[in-house]
């Protein structure tokens, strides 16, 4: 299957409103710590989502998805670049999202690759991020060349309410 990937501009988020609330509700239902609480409401998934198109608008986060063949929002992931006056070298990435029927096939490392190009485009040196201690997430970081720098225990909620750590992890582009 073919994907393509781009950065999505803040009018085309909240035109695809319903795609992106599916791959969030998905990824949260299918354990992801990313946030959020189970049951999570389409409303509530939304009213994240239109706040990422606020922020991109502002040119504080962009916001990386890759598409279907049919051109459908299968995964996303977000370049967090407002950073305080003394870290203008740093961004956070956040929310790496793939739907459970597009696993497997390569879709979030590709849409990692493209966060870095987009970073180095941005001027970004050094990027962070963090992801529950002991999930595949944490695992794929490992593999994908990021650096562990600690771990947090009992950091955040999974989405069954069970409390897991945070790992967090840094690389240098």
């Amino acid at each position: 299957m073919s994907f393509t990937y781009s950065p999505l501009p803040s009018h085309a988020i909240l035109t695809r409103l319903d795609e992106l609330t599916d791959v969030l509700i998905d990824c949260v239902e299918g354990g992801a710590s990313v946030s959020f609480m189970l049951p999570l409401s389409r409303e509530q998934a939304a009213g994240f989502w239109q706040q990422v198109a606020l922020d991109v608008a502002a040119s504080s986060r962009t916001l990386l998805v890759c598409e279907d063949a049919q051109g459908r929002i299968v995964g996303t992931v977000q370049l967090v670049t407002g950073q305080p006056d003394n870290q203008p070298h740093r961004a956070d990435v956040s929310k790496l999202l793939v739907h459970r029927r597009a696993r497997r096939q390569g879709i979030a490392q590709a849409l990692m690759e493209q966060l870095e190009e987009a970073a180095r485009t941005a001027g970004k040196t050094l990027l962070v991020l963090d992801t529950a201690t002991g999930s595949g997430a944490e695992t794929f970081y490992r593999q994908a060349g990021w650096q562990h720098c600690g771990d947090i225990p009992g950091y955040a909620l999974m989405p069954d309410g069970k409390p897991c750590g945070t790992t967090i992890f840094y690389k240098t582009l």
